[in-house]
């Protein structure tokens, strides 16, 4: 049995939504030109500067530390830690482990979906909020939990959570 090979073409990646500027990226190449095993760390940098990674920035990385693209690309994509768009300022990250799960997390969700007008994995129009299903914050005993930034708000329900986030809108406008 022949194997057949996959062409090395560009993976179709998103367009970044504005002007990146790819010299930020100087000192992140300088410490990892030359090493082996730097995808990952390459990628987190690259995610630390930009709060996501752009199209544009896989390309230079792959030209500079001579990676192959496809690879940089199925590591982003493979890993939930990376993301290929931008996100809000707030990052809102509901609980779905067992715990949670059996303490109606699934009404969190759904209230702040209604509340916010975004599917889970998507930002809201302002670029505030992005929302996300997470599967454990490792916070059992405070179920069903949500985390937004450093903050954890724990023994949630839809109501109290929509609150929250109406709280955090109203801290923001001042």
């Amino acid at each position: 049995m022949r194997v057949k090979r996959i062409s090395k073409k560009i993976p179709e990646l998103p367009e970044s939504p504005e002007k990146v500027d790819l010299s930020l990226l100087d000192p992140l190449i300088e410490k990892f030109s030359g090493k082996k095993g730097i995808t990952i760390p390459v990628l987190q940098g690259a995610q630390e500067i930009f709060g996501f990674i752009p199209r544009e920035v896989f390309i230079r990385l792959s030209e500079e530390l001579n990676l192959e693209l496809n690879e940089l690309y199925g590591v982003a994509t493979f890993y939930a830690q990376f993301r290929l768009s931008p996100v809000g300022k707030m990052i809102i990250k509901v609980c779905h482990g067992t715990a949670c799960h059996v303490q109606n997390a699934g009404t969190i969700t759904e209230s702040l979906q209604e509340s916010l007008k975004v599917e889970d994995g998507c930002t809201t129009e302002d670029g505030l909020f992005t929302l996300e299903s997470v599967a454990c914050l490792g916070c059992c005993s405070l179920a069903p939990v949500m985390m937004i930034g450093d903050e954890t708000y724990g023994k949630l329900t839809g109501n109290e959570a929509v609150k929250i986030i109406k709280e955090l809108k109203l801290k923001e406008k001042n």
